[in-house]
């Protein structure tokens, strides 16, 4: 079984998601960085900067782009790219594609199983730490859970489980 981080301090993750932050770390880098740099320089003309309102968002807002690229570099440097020839689809596990029946309401979702920076719901993909990616992981198909999801407790039934690209 995958699990998000490993004893190494792994940040494992899918492909799609890894280039996913690289390109977010690269944008930071290069546009980012430069818009805070212009907004930075612009304050600065208007004189005093004990007082002066624009300068100091604009330092906050570089300094979360700072911490946000600290973060992103280290995920980058910790991954672990999960290979899908490797998936073991004989469980839920980070990488697999799992469809899931609601047993109260008989309604069946499609979700794949992701790390937390690759998580979008939208997209029907839902991080290995989110309640139902915790309820599901490891388990095989057949096996039923019960998750407490912001509508109450739900009883889901795993029906498939497999490795899409």
């Amino acid at each position: 079984m995958v699990t998000q981080k490993n004893s190494s301090n792994m940040e494992i993750m899918t492909r799609s998601g890894y280039e996913k932050l690289k390109n977010e770390l690269t944008l930071l880098r290069t546009d980012k960085r430069l818009e805070i740099a212009n907004k930075l320089e612009e304050a600065r003309a208007f004189g005093d900067l004990s007082e002066n309102a624009e300068y100091h968002a604009a330092k906050e807002e570089q300094e979360k782009l700072e911490g946000r690229i600290s973060r992103l570099e280290y995920k980058l440097n910790k991954a672990k790219i999960v290979d899908f020839d490797d998936i073991d689809t004989s469980h839920a596990n980070l990488g697999t594609t799992i469809i899931i029946q609601d047993l109260d309401s008989e309604a069946s979702y499609t979700y794949m199983l992701v790390g937390t920076e690759e998580s979008d719901p939208k997209e029907n993909k839902i991080s290995v730490s989110s309640p139902v990616g915790k309820a599901v992981i490891g388990k095989s198909v057949g096996d039923e859970v019960s998750v407490r999801v912001p509508k109450g407790l739900r009883r889901l039934k795993i029906l498939e489980i497999s490795a899409q690209r």
